[in-house]
């Protein structure tokens, strides 16, 4: 397609949805691709898998992604997606990373979703949003995390039990 793209990365997280909505209104408003993106790590991380690693395993991850990237854009849009050029990538590596390799033209625009993650959290994994921010060749837009979804969060969590 050539033209200007909006990227999304997506986890399936209520603040994930969000952003997906967000980037695809943009898509729609400028004409833009929307690509949808879901970006894993093997268990373990790549460290651990390339000291014993396992292909039916590492199969079983990809495939899993894209049944997780299926489901988010399923709950993000249940009716379907219509008047948007789109396409979905299943990426592997380091989320912020991997957003930012997909993100890869200086005229995209990069969509992530922003806090909603508890400290403890954002001190064991840097928040995805900075490290783009820090590290995007395009311009980044961070979707905050409202506190509506963190109740939608605790009436779904409730309702899964």
């Amino acid at each position: 397609m050539g033209g200007r793209r909006v990227v999304v990365g997506v986890s399936g997280s209520l603040g994930s949805l969000a952003a997906l909505h967000r980037a695809a209104g943009l898509a729609r408003e400028t004409g833009a691709e929307l690509v949808v993106a879901l970006v894993w790590t093997p268990p373990g991380g790549e460290h651990s898998f390339r000291r014993a690693p396992c292909p039916p395993l590492l199969s079983a991850c990809r495939d899993a992604a894209v049944a997780r990237l299926r489901e988010a854009m399923g709950r993000a849009f249940p009716a379907g997606l219509e008047g948007v050029p789109l396409s979905c990538v299943v990426v592997r590596g380091e989320p912020g990373a991997g957003l930012v390799a997909t993100a890869d033209r200086v005229d995209d625009l990069l969509v992530v979703g922003a806090g909603g993650r508890p400290w403890w959290r954002r001190v064991l994994r840097a928040p995805v949003a900075g490290y783009c921010v820090k590290h995007a060749g395009c311009p980044v837009l961070a979707v905050p995390h409202l506190e509506l979804q963190r109740e939608l969060g605790r009436v779904e969590a409730l309702l899964s039990r």
